[in-house]
């Protein structure tokens, strides 16, 4: 039993980490108990009424990750000639830049956004330290392989959405 309720904790902090970046409607307390339901990697779903979990943890976990949401909104890149162009990062995972196809998904995948673009290009901005940077990768490699350039990145805002106060 203990396993299953440290896996819950885990998931739990993992969905709290995650929940942010994709705005979701309320469910007011009068249409039932409050649930978890975790998705796994082949895509089935279990769900868990919170009123029966005592306690989730995440074992194994030796660092902070950067959530979705810190991420979100508009950067700014060299484009390797002298110039700039932007990209900007979407709650509901679209990605638009003003080089190149100008439309992407992204995911976070451990410390960085990865943007997969429509024209086979793919990007991965990475933290590092208190800086950021940008990771090109041409069509037909992965991000595993050695990227075509890396150029400094910059936040420009996170507030990219119509009626945002910034």
């Amino acid at each position: 039993m203990r396993p299953l309720l440290n896996l819950l904790w885990g998931l739990g902090v993992l969905a709290a980490a995650v929940c942010p970046a994709y705005p979701q409607k309320s469910k007011p307390a009068s249409e039932g108990p409050i649930t978890l339901v975790i998705t796994f990697k082949d895509g089935h779903q279990q769900t868990f009424s919170m009123s029966n979990v005592a306690r989730v943890e995440y074992l194994g976990a030796t660092e902070a990750y950067l959530s979705p949401q810190y991420f979100l909104g508009q950067w700014e890149f060299g484009d390797g000639s002298g110039g700039t162009f932007r990209i900007t990062l979407e709650s509901s995972g679209e990605a638009s830049r003003t080089l190149g196809a100008s439309h992407g998904i992204w995911t976070v995948e451990g410390n960085e956004a990865r943007i997969n673009w429509d024209d086979g290009w793919h990007d991965a901005l990475r933290k590092i330290g208190e800086a950021h940077e940008k990771l090109a990768y041409a069509p037909g490699t992965t991000f595993s392989d050695q990227p075509e350039n890396v150029t400094n990145a910059r936040k420009l805002s996170s507030c990219q959405l119509p009626g945002c106060k910034k």
